[in-house]
C-alpha cells in the first residue's frame, strides 16, 4: 500500500500538495492528519467530498510498503500514528518539500527553497502534462498564495509566478481563492492583538526596526501566525516575534515574522527547535519561562546569524584615500584615471576628515581654483558607518543622505568604503560564488 501524507496543522499549502501528489502517484491513498488550521477546515467543509481523503486511523500500517511526504520531512510533524513508520525498516520513502530541514532519509528527494511546496508539485505536473480540473488548481493557487502572502513575501522565488500562471491558464478561480483565504479573525484573536498592541515596544536591532511582545493564552487558540501578521502590519517594523505561553501545558509557542531579506525567521526558529521559511516561522518549546526565551530570543537577533551579507563581505578595500592638502586638480586626474566618481579626504595622521565626488567639482569656477587644495571644496558632512552593520543598512543610509559611498569604519580608522555599486551587487544577488 502506497499513502500520501502532510504535516499536523496542515494548511492549504499542506493539502494542496497531497491532492496534486495523487495527480503524480494516482495508486497512492492521500492521508490527511486529525488537525488541521481553521481556513483548511472552513474549505473542506464544502469540498471535503470532491477529495477522496483518508484519516491515519483508517490505514492499516502493516500494509503500508511506500510513503509519500509532502510539505515536510520531518517524523515528529507527522501525525503521531504515522510516525511510527519510521520503525519500519523496510519502508520506501519519497518526499516533496521546500523546508531545508528534516530527518526522514528517503529512496527519492524533491527538495527545492520555493516560497510554497505545491510549486514543486505543480511543476511535475506540468513537465508529465497531466490533466487537473479548475477546482483542483483553485486549491493548489490557494497553497500557493496562503504560503507566498500572494507572491509579496520574500521567501517567493520565479518558480512560484511560473506556478501561478500555469494555474491561472487552467482556471483556478480566483473569486473562491479570495473567499477561503480571508483569516479566521474572532474574539480571541482580537482580544489577543489588542493586548499585544497595548503592551507593545519598538527596539532597533542591528539597523532594523523589531517588537516582540508576550502574552498568556488558555486552551487552543486557532490563526496565531495571522495575528502576528497583523501584528507587525499594525505596528509598522522589520520585524515582529511573539511568545504565546500555554499556562495549562506550561508551554511556549514563539512566532516569528519578517518583512526584510537579512532577517531569517526560519533560522532563528531552528536555532529553538522549530522551523520555517526566511519570512515566518515557529517554535514550540515546553516548560520554558517566558522572560528567559525572549532573552534568548532577542541575543539570537543580536548575534547576526541571520544576516549572510554583512559590510565587510562587500566593502571595497585597501581604501584609496587623498591628502586634504592635494590639489584640486591632482585629484581630479586621479579620479579620472582610478575611473572612480570620489574617494575619501584624510589628514596628515590618516584621520577621516572629507569625502570628495564628482558633484564637488561643481563648485571649480576659476582655472586657479584647480591649485587649491582638495579640502576646499570637499564635504565635511561625514556619514559613516560601522564595519559590523548590515548592507541593508548602507543602503538606507544613501538613500536618506542621497550619496554615493559611505566610509566603513573600525575604532574610528577608516578600513573600507561602500558604494551604490556595492550595495546593488548585493541586492541584485551579483555575489560571486
Amino acid at each position: 500500500m502506497k499513502i500520501i501524507t502532510t504535516h499536523k496543522n496542515s494548511d492549504f499549502d499542506a493539502l494542496a500538495c497531497l491532492v496534486a501528489a495523487t495527480i503524480i502517484y494516482p495508486d497512492a491513498k492521500p492521508v490527511l492528519p486529525g488537525t488541521i488550521n481553521a481556513n483548511l477546515k472552513n474549505f473542506l467543509a464544502i469540498h471535503k467530498d470532491l477529495f477522496d481523503l483518508w484519516s491515519p486511523q483508517e490505514v492499516d500500517l502493516d500494509t503500508v510498503e511506500t510513503l509519500i511526504c509532502v510539505d515536510t520531512h520531518s517524523w515528529s510533524r507527522l501525525d503521531q500514528r504515522l510516525s511510527v513508520l519510521s520503525e519500519k525498516p523496510d519502508l520506501d520513502v519519497i518526499f516533496w518539500d521546500h523546508h531545508e530541514d528534516g530527518d526522514i532519509e528517503a529512496r527519492e528527494s524533491h527538495l527545492s527553497q520555493t516560497g510554497a511546496a505545491i510549486t514543486l508539485l505543480v511543476k511535475q505536473i506540468e513537465k508529465e502534462r497531466k490533466l487537473i480540473t479548475p477546482i483542483q488548481a483553485t486549491l493548489f493557487l490557494i497553497g500557493l498564495y496562503e504560503d507566498t502572502g500572494h507572491l509579496s513575501y520574500p521567501s517567493t522565488r520565479p518558480e512560484d509566478a511560473h506556478a501561478a500562471g500555469f494555474l491561472l491558464d487552467r482556471k483556478a478561480d480566483l473569486n473562491i481563492l479570495g473567499t477561503f483565504l480571508q483569516p479566521a479573525y474572532g474574539k480571541k484573536q482580537k482580544e489577543i492583538l489588542f493586548k499585544m498592541i497595548k503592551q507593545a515596544e519598538r527596539s532597533d536591532v542591528n539597523g532594523f526596526s523589531l517588537s516582540v511582545a508576550q502574552s498568556e493564552i488558555h486552551g487552543r487558540v486557532e490563526n496565531l501566525a495571522m495575528v502576528m501578521q497583523m501584528y507587525r502590519e499594525l505596528m509598522n517594523v522589520d520585524v515582529a516575534i511573539g511568545i504565546f505561553r500555554d499556562v495549562e501545558k506550561d508551554k511556549c509557542m514563539v512566532i516569528g515574522r519578517s518583512g526584510v531579506d537579512e532577517i531569517n525567521i526560519g533560522v532563528l526558529m531552528r536555532s529553538l527547535g522549530g522551523g520555517g521559511h526566511p519570512a515566518a516561522g515557529s517554535a514550540l518549546v515546553k516548560g520554558a519561562n517566558p522572560d528567559a526565551l525572549l532573552e534568548t530570543v532577542m541575543e539570537l537577533l543580536k548575534g547576526n546569524q541571520y544576516s549572510t551579507v554583512m559590510l565587510a563581505d562587500i566593502m571595497s578595500y585597501p581604501v584609496v584615500t587623498v591628502n586634504a592638502g592635494t590639489p584640486v586638480g591632482d585629484v581630479a586626474m586621479m579620479l579620472r584615471e582610478m575611473g572612480c566618481t570620489g574617494m575619501p579626504v584624510v589628514d596628515d595622521d590618516d584621520n577621516l576628515v572629507g569625502v570628495v565626488s564628482r558633484r564637488d567639482f561643481k563648485k571649480v569656477k576659476k582655472p586657479k581654483q584647480m591649485q587649491s587644495p582638495i579640502k576646499a571644496i570637499m564635504s565635511r558632512n561625514l556619514i559613516t558607518i560601522g564595519y559590523d552593520k548590515s548592507a541593508f543598512e548602507a543602503a538606507r543610509l544613501m538613500i536618506r543622505h542621497d550619496i554615493g559611498r559611505i566610509p566603513v569604519m573600525k575604532e574610528e580608522k577608516i578600513i573600507g568604503i561602500i558604494t551604490r555599486s556595492d550595495a546593488m551587487t548585493y541586492f541584485y544577488d551579483l555575489l560571486p560564488d
